[in-house]
């Protein structure tokens, strides 16, 4: 009984399902936003003015926003555009990857906006959460890991399923960043533990529970076409030219900020040719595979999630993204097809060779550039302001600090795992309209399609075109004559 209770369900049905939770969650968001979510002192009226006055502040530039607004807007990009563009080369599954991400990262920042701000920014005093240009960031970040995860369950799952796995992936995120960052006073601003190794095993862990053994029903459909590759390298390199944004958005002011966009920078770029040459070794007749340049360019920018904004130098920067084509790549070749046939691991997107991995090592690299920093590098007022040594933080050393920082990243692994195993239990109740196993990755599923072009053989379709090409030269030369 429980293994037919437990069973994938055939009926995609989600006329009521689908308006249902998102009418629901949508007013229980206008409910919990009128009575927690304010203003913060730099975009309320009132209060910006009392802040002006009391920092002895002239001009209205100085307000945080004019610092934060560039990279908020290239993360939103990155969000909305960049994840979803990525997830658009499968042939049948375009509207699915691009349409449901754009679903589910709109209702997900809503619920980080109030998730991080009861973990962060809750005035005891007047219960109240303030908001501001950084808490829109955040939220994008917190977005992040609902969203690869999607990744792992791309075509398999319903939307309402999604907003399972976001509604849940949110509040873990939450609450394993708080104990990240605030509690073991980790730094990790570019979110390769929090961000990249949670959202990465969570979505691993969903989809294992979730395992489909006849998917090879649908195997016609769980593969690219020439335009859907195309339009997935448009998302790839969206994601790839504002991943430095993406790191730095939330790093210090100054120095820190501006040393992790290089860092950033001339990871990617190392990146991107071992990506080439692994990919072109990986084949016998030594051909590329858009798959390898679509994802594993990427790699690099989410391993330097965490210590881009340390001094980890130049070169240590093109290192990391060295190793990361190289493992990346090595992981879509060889260690995707082992999960899938060993572990029953069907991963759609392969993102535990893009996030998963890649962010596990860039919290340990991050761990090992900290325990390296020196006051001789650092300098005093510098060691202080990147890694927050102040208050009752400020006598941990450095090997401490490190320490910590290798605990933060094996917190994100544990949540991810645990948690997506049981989100991944709550899904399989037969309830939320997912498709059968011979009819996933298909959009038909779930959208309103127009009218298949591709029907007509290519062959007779050019022929018509070039006929229909004579006749309108004929047609014009005839009027001509008449003139």
């Amino acid at each position: 009984i429980a293994g037919n209770f437990f069973g994938p369900q055939n009926n995609t049905y989600i006329r009521v399902s689908l308006p249902a939770v998102c009418f629901v969650w949508q007013i229980a968001m206008v409910i919990l936003f009128g009575v927690f979510i304010r203003y913060d002192e730099e975009s309320d009226e009132k209060g910006w003015h009392e802040f002006k006055r009391s920092h002895n502040i002239t001009s209205n530039i100085e307000n945080d926003f004019y610092f934060r607004y560039p990279s908020f807007q290239d993360v939103h990009v990155m969000i909305f555009v960049g994840f979803g563009f990525l997830m658009t080369f499968l042939k049948r599954y375009s509207f699915g990857g691009v349409g449901f991400n754009f679903l589910i990262a709109a209702f997900g920042l809503q619920w980080a906006l109030l998730m991080q701000g009861w973990f962060h920014s809750l005035d005891p005093v007047t219960g109240k959460i303030t908001i501001g240009i950084e808490s829109l960031i955040n939220a994008d970040f917190c977005c992040a890991g609902s969203l690869i995860a999607y990744g792992a369950l791309l075509g398999k799952v319903s939307p309402v399923q999604l907003m399972i796995v976001t509604l849940f992936g949110v509040t873990l995120f939450a609450v394993e960043e708080y104990i990240i960052l605030d509690l073991l006073h980790c730094r990790d601003a570019g979110g390769s533990m929090v961000i990249h190794t949670f959202g990465g095993y969570y979505g691993l862990a969903i989809s294992w529970v979730l395992y489909r053994p006849n998917l090879n029903l649908s195997k016609r459909l769980n593969g690219s076409v020439y335009h859907s590759d195309l339009f997935a390298m448009i998302g790839a390199l969206f994601l790839w030219m504002f991943w430095p944004s993406f790191n730095s958005a939330i790093t210090n002011h100054g120095a820190g900020q501006h040393r992790t966009v290089i860092n950033t920078y001339l990871s990617l770029a190392a990146c991107v040719l071992t990506t080439f040459a692994i990919s072109s070794m990986g084949q016998k007749k030594g051909k590329l595979d858009m798959v390898h340049i679509q994802n594993a360019s990427l790699a690099a920018g989410v391993a330097m999630g965490t210590s881009a904004e340390f001094m980890i130098t130049p070169y240590g920067s093109i290192i990391v993204g060295f190793c990361c084509g190289i493992i990346s790549t090595f992981g879509y070749l060889y260690v995707t097809p082992f999960l899938e046939k060993r572990l029953k691991l069907q991963d759609t997107c392969g993102i535990h060779n893009l996030h998963a991995v890649p962010g596990m090592l860039g919290g340990f690299v991050g761990a090992i550039v900290a325990a390296a920093a020196t006051e001789e590098v650092y300098g005093k007022e510098g060691l202080v302001e990147t890694f927050g040594l102040s208050g009752k933080f400020e006598n941990r050393s450095m090997s401490t600090q490190g320490a910590y920082q290798a605990a933060g990243t094996c917190v994100a692994i544990a949540f991810g795992l645990v948690g997506g195993v049981c989100v991944g239990f709550i899904l399989r109740f037969p309830l939320w309209g997912d498709p059968a196993d011979d009819f996933c990755f298909d959009d038909e599923a779930y959208w309103e399609l127009p009218e298949d072009e591709e029907t007509i053989p290519p062959v007779l379709e050019y022929n018509n075109h070039m006929i229909n090409k004579h006749q309108d030269t004929h047609e014009s030369q005839f009027s001509l004559e008449e003139s």
